[in-house]
C-alpha cells in the first residue's frame, strides 16, 4: 500500500505531537497544522488521505474548517473535541464529520477509529481499485461501486465515504428495515453502542442530498421504532 497521509489539525502543540508520534508508530505519514486556516493550506499542496481536527481552534475552528472542506473534498474527517455532549457530536457530524472523539482519548480507540475510516476509504475506490463492479438502480437513485458514483435522477450527487457506504448498504437490501445498529454495524464494521444519534444524523445529511422535499423523502424512509429503509419504486 502507497503512503498514508494523515492531517492532525490541533492548536494544542504538545497534543499534535503526541498524536503524531501514535499514528507514525503504526506507520502513517503525519502533517500538522494548528488551525483551521492552516489545514486549508496544507490540503491544497499535499495528498491527505484522513484529517484529526480539533474543534475549539484560533482563526478557523474545526467545525468551520470542516464545512469548508466538505465543499470539494470526500477526506474522512475525524473530529477530535474536549466536548462530550450528544448534542456536540451530533453537531459535528450534521457539519460533515465521519467520526468523533472526545478527549481525553484512549490512544488504542483513536488509533483504531483511525484505521477504519481509512479501511473505508480504500475500499470506496479513493486511493485503489475495486474490482466486480457494479451498478445499483431504485427508482431514480444510481450508484456505481467501481467508479464510486452516486447519480439521483441523472444528476450526480456527492456523498462523503460513509454516506456513499450506507446507501450502497440500503440500496443492495431496498425495501428491508434495518435499526440503527444494524446499519452502524455493517458500515463501520464495530460493534455498536449507543449509535442511534450518530446513524440519524448521517441519515439525515443524505436525505438532504437525495430528496427532493427531505421532510417527506421518497427513498430513504424511516419505519418508526424500528430503523430505516430505501423504499423499492
Amino acid at each position: 500500500m502507497d503512503q498514508v497521509n494523515i492531517l492532525v489539525v490541533d492548536d494544542d502543540r504538545e497534543i499534535a505531537n503526541a498524536i503524531q508520534k501514535l499514528l507514525e508508530f503504526e506507520g502513517y505519514k503525519v502533517i500538522k497544522a494548528y488551525n483551521g486556516m492552516e489545514a486549508l493550506d496544507v490540503l491544497v499542496t499535499n495528498n491527505i488521505q484522513l484529517i484529526l481536527l480539533d474543534v475549539m481552534m484560533p482563526k478557523l475552528d474545526g467545525l468551520s474548517t470542516t464545512m469548508r472542506i466538505r465543499q470539494d473534498k470526500n477526506i474522512p474527517i475525524i473530529i477530535l473535541s474536549a466536548k462530550t455532549e450528544d448534542s456536540d457530536k451530533i453537531l459535528g457530524l450534521s457539519m460533515g464529520a465521519d467520526d468523533y472523539v472526545t478527549k481525553p482519548f484512549n490512544p488504542q480507540e483513536l488509533v483504531a477509529r483511525v484505521k477504519s475510516q481509512l479501511r473505508r476509504y480504500m475500499q470506496l475506490g479513493d486511493m485503489g481499485n475495486i474490482k466486480n463492479s457494479s451498478q445499483i438502480v431504485v427508482g431514480g437513485l444510481n450508484i456505481d461501486t467501481e467508479t464510486k458514483q452516486f447519480k439521483v435522477d441523472g444528476e450526480y450527487v456527492k456523498l462523503t465515504p460513509t454516506e456513499f457506504k450506507i446507501m450502497e448498504f440500503l440500496m443492495s437490501n431496498a425495501g428491508i428495515v434495518f435499526s440503527a445498529e444494524q446499519i452502524y454495524e455493517r458500515v463501520w464494521h464495530e460493534e455498536a453502542y449507543s449509535v442511534e444519534n450518530t446513524v440519524m444524523v448521517h441519515i439525515r445529511r443524505i436525505r438532504e442530498k437525495i430528496e427532493i422535499n427531505p421532510k417527506e423523502p421518497k427513498y430513504l424512509k424511516v419505519v418508526w421504532g424500528i430503523g430505516y429503509k430505501i423504499e423499492k419504486c
